[in-house]
């Protein structure tokens, strides 16, 4: 029976499945699902449209057309982060994804399942009944009760799609298995996860006598994270950069003798936050804004804002700051192009402008790395090994001040984007090939 690896991530998804003519058997090797042109990994979002006819289920987009539909303002509702909503009470209560629709959580997460699932079942040509789900440390801390329901509630909406037999992996471990396959002796690695929302850490231990093992937990030595991540250092780049020119942290004018005040930011904060950009293009938004030009010390940065919110440009922004967040981690300076808003605007991003906007989220991740070992009762010289996963190690300075404090410690970079799918399809081989 054909069988895959799910990576149920809360930022993106992928999917393993066997390749090749030996597809099945425990030989064969495992390979990802290509979920949309060209991309082996796919943003976790649902977008459901008001309208639009039903056809196995309400009328929907999934992955990067899910996002696009966002973007382009269509009537409907966009669900992202649906992993958080495990072990919460929100997983069996409905909710309104417009058009008089009602959908259960639960329910979304087993729809998206199923897209993943129907992608591989079509490039593995054979229904695929069993599986491998990746899952974290703790879905909730402190809670075992609320735990292990998050973990049931993951399984019954995989049952839910058709998957006769699912069987769970830890994240880490998952993660660990692309460093443990090239190592000849037993090493404590400290696996860095830092995608989009979080930046998780885990001391494990891996070594070629406990690769063949099947049930890896007690291998995890320590798990700890924090809420900052590639998200955070997107809105910090952009305000500190590109919506200065907009009115960020400018003065009004003085009136009366009194001194001038700060421009109103909560307009700003709204446009550097991705789910709640839209909300500046309500109506009543944008008439309030409009309403404030006198607030403006420079009337150019009033004018530029109402281009901006008139035009529904405000995810082109923030994806121009993403750009220029990786672009200076890759060393050296930027120029932003703002010239979709007004012919000729631009915007230079030093490394040292970006650096001290970020400094402060750096230092936290990092802190939370210490963390870790100190939870384990090791020292930072015990550690062997450092393996980076998650798109945001890509950020040079990051990575960098991480392995500073383990500096007896290996560096090691797997796949930012799929080395926990890559993982569990190495689990998912070893456990469904003993049958």
């Amino acid at each position: 029976m054909m069988y895959c690896a799910i990576d149920f991530g809360t930022s993106n998804s992928a999917i393993a499945i066997p390749d090749g003519l030996a597809a099945g058997q425990p030989t064969s090797a495992m390979r990802l699902v290509e979920l949309e042109p060209g991309q082996r990994t796919m943003p976790t979002a649902v977008f459901y449209f008001v309208e639009g006819a039903e056809t196995n289920g309400p009328p929907r987009a999934f992955g990067r057309a899910a996002l696009a539909a966002y973007v382009d303002g269509l009537d409907g509702r966009l669900m992202r982060s649906m992993k958080s909503i495990l072990g919460s009470s929100l997983a069996d209560q409905t909710t309104d994804v417009g058009g008089g629709r009602g959908v259960k959580y639960v329910d979304i997460i087993a729809g998206y399942l199923k897209h993943l699932k129907t992608l591989a079942e079509t490039q593995a040509q054979s229904p695929i009944h069993r599986a491998v789900l990746g899952r974290p440390v703790f879905f909730v801390d402190d809670d075992p009760v609320r735990d292990a329901q998050a973990q049931a509630t993951l399984a019954e909406a995989a049952a839910m799609v058709g998957f006769d037999e699912v069987h769970f992996q830890y994240e880490p471990i998952a993660a660990a298995f692309d460093f443990e396959s090239g190592i000849d002796r037993e090493q404590l690695v400290l696996v860095a996860d830092i995608g989009g929302g979080t930046s998780d850490f885990s001391l494990v231990r891996v070594g070629p006598e406990r690769a063949p093992r099947l049930e890896r937990k007690d291998d995890i030595l320590a798990n700890h994270g924090v809420h900052i991540a590639g998200t955070d250092f997107d809105r910090r780049v952009e305000l500190a950069s590109i919506l200065r020119e907009f009115g960020y942290g400018a003065m009004g004018p003085s009136s009366g003798g009194a001194p001038a005040r700060e421009v109103p930011t909560g307009v700003y904060f709204d446009l550097a936050t991705w789910h709640l950009i839209n909300s500046v293009y309500s109506p009543q938004r944008v008439a309030e804004l409009r309403s404030m030009r006198g607030f403006y010390g420079n009337p150019l940065h009033h004018q530029r804002l109402m281009t901006v919110v008139t035009e529904r440009l405000g995810h082109e922004l923030a994806s121009r700051a993403e750009a220029a967040k990786i672009s200076v981690a890759e060393g050296g300076d930027t120029t932003i192009d703002l010239s979709h808003v007004e012919r000729r605007l631009e915007v230079l991003l030093t490394e040292r402008e970006a650096v001290q906007a970020i400094e402060g989220d750096i230092a936290r991740i990092v802190g939370a790395a210490r963390e870790t070992v100190q939870q384990a009762g090791l020292r930072p010289e015990q550690v062997d090994a450092l393996y980076f996963t998650g798109g945001s190690t890509g950020l040079r300075l990051l990575a960098q001040q991480i392995a500073a404090e383990f500096p007896q410690a290996r560096a090691v970079r797997g796949d930012r984007f799929a080395s926990v799918a890559t993982g569990l399809g190495l689990h998912a081989r070893r456990w469904f090939g003993r049958s």
